[in-house]
Order: structure tokens, then sequence, then C-alpha cells
């Protein structure tokens, strides 16, 4: 009788340890699971929280120039981050010129109240502003792709001279 009790005994030890095995392959694959979770989640909703944060304010990081037109016609505050000289060539009348080298100093002279448009001579300093802007804690803020060349390009108005 002895040898069968300690049969059942290693019988049992074997089954306790084909269980183990059992529930760590399960935990694994689990931890498997929730890591390709974690990675699609981070494909799908990107990892910059900046960008995050700008697409939850509702306005894409650029728009074109028709949409800049209509959004400023409804009252949205252009900001035009070049020059002074380039402004005294050419500007949109009822923008606003805070060059971009000093925007981040002067930040408290846009409105927070409002949605803010940012345009410069084609695009490319716009987006600095915007991203400026942003980190200043503005929320509804866009550049306009194309700047002024592309506003002019499709015939709205613009004004010389200061």
């Amino acid at each position: 009788m002895a040898k069968k009790s300690s049969k059942n005994t290693s019988k049992k030890r074997v089954q306790q340890k084909q269980q183990e095995a059992k529930q760590k392959k399960e935990q694994l694959i689990m931890a498997i699971g929730a890591v390709i979770v974690v990675i699609i989640a981070f494909i799908v909703f990107g990892s910059n929280p900046a960008q995050n944060a700008m697409d939850a304010a509702g306005l894409p990081p650029e728009i074109n120039t028709a949409t800049g037109k209509q959004m400023f016609d409804e009252g949205a505050f252009m900001l035009d981050v070049r020059t002074p000289q380039e402004w005294e060539m050419y500007h949109v009348d009822g923008a606003t010129l805070i060059e971009l080298d000093y925007l981040a100093g002067q930040v408290d002279e846009v409105p927070r109240d409002r949605e803010i448009i940012v345009i410069c001579n084609s695009g490319n300093r716009s987006q600095v502003a915007r991203d400026i802007l942003l980190e200043a804690g503005f929320e509804n803020v866009t550049s306009i792709a194309g700047g002024i060349q592309g506003w002019m390009s499709a015939g709205y108005d613009f004004v010389t001279g200061e």
C-alpha cells in the first residue's frame, strides 16, 4: 500500500507542476497581449502629447488658405510673424504683427479667447510660432499653409504699408 500511496503523491506532484506550468503560460500570453495593446494604442494615438493636445482642441495643426480666410472673416485672430520689412511690403488688413523672434516674450499680446491663425510668408515660420503658442498654453491655434503668398495667390485682399 505504501507504494500505491507514493505513486499517487508522485502523480499529484506531476499534475500540480503541469497545472503551474499551464498557469505560467497563460500569464505569459496575457502579458504579451497587454504589451501588444499598448503598442497598438501608441501607434494609433501617437506619442506627441503636444500634438494630441492640439488635436483635442479641435483645430488642425495647419489649414489651407480658404479655411484661413473663412475663419478670419468669422472673427479669428490673425497673427503675422514676419519681419516689419515684410509687413510693410504687404499684409492682411486686420492682422497683428509680432515678429517670430519676439513672440515668446510677447505672448500676452495674443488673445486667449479667440481662435488664432498664424501666417508668415510661405508657411514655415507660422508653424514654429504655432508651436510657441501651444507651449505657452494656447489651445485654439493653427497655421496657414502657403502663408501670405498663398493668400495673395488665392486672390484675397491684402494691403501695403503700415
